[in-house]
């Protein structure tokens, strides 16, 4: 893959969200445990948009790509279908608790062997088996999907294509209405 510094492509975006995502961990288990809960909602936020799309743009372009691209595909969705429940459970908890942290640490475990595996595996394929253009265009599009996003983990959220095209949108409106109200009335 070339120098992420100067690329703009899909591949660089989640290369770059990858490691936000490992930077918001670390703010979570730095947190004073007053402020953790916010810090963990900018971690749920990130990783849930970033799957999803990952789902949407990332995976469909590469299962018309051989059973090497099948198997490993099927792999991460089988792990991000793991992610949204476990983030699901952890949203549901009370993140001043060590139990909180202990499963958070679990959880990062997880999250890291996941992205490690798409960036040794799903990224190259896809930066071998698509142009750049079309690497370019895919940026546009899970930039998009990013918009239309949950914004929390959902135990029984779609991970098919057209399931996320469908009823992703829907679910991410509600989310981010939950979210608006959640900051007017934070009591909530």
């Amino acid at each position: 893959m070339a120098d992420s510094s100067t690329r703009r492509d899909v591949v660089t975006r989640v290369l770059r969200q990858h490691e936000t995502i490992r930077q918001l961990f670390d703010d979570v288990e730095s947190s004073d445990p007053s402020r953790r809960a916010s810090s963990f909602q900018r971690l749920v936020r990130l990783h849930a948009v970033h799957e999803t799309a990952e789902e949407m743009v990332i995976y469909p372009a590469l299962t018309l790509a051989g059973t090497e691209a099948r198997t490993a595909v099927r792999a991460r969705k089988g792990e991000e279908d793991l992610a949204k429940k476990t983030l699901a459970m952890l949203e549901g908890m009370d993140p001043t608790t060590d139990e909180f942290l202990d499963q958070l640490a679990d959880f990062r475990v997880d999250v890291e062997e996941h992205a490690a595996a798409e960036e040794d595996e799903i990224l190259p394929l896809l930066d071998r088996l698509r142009a750049p253009h079309e690497l370019r265009m895919m940026d546009a599009a899970f930039t998009a999907a990013q918009l239309v996003a949950p914004t929390h983990a959902h135990r029984f959220a779609p991970e098919s294509l057209a399931g996320n095209l469908i009823i992703g949108p829907v679910v991410g409106v509600v989310d981010r209405v939950r979210d608006l109200l959640s900051t007017v009335n934070p009591g909530r």
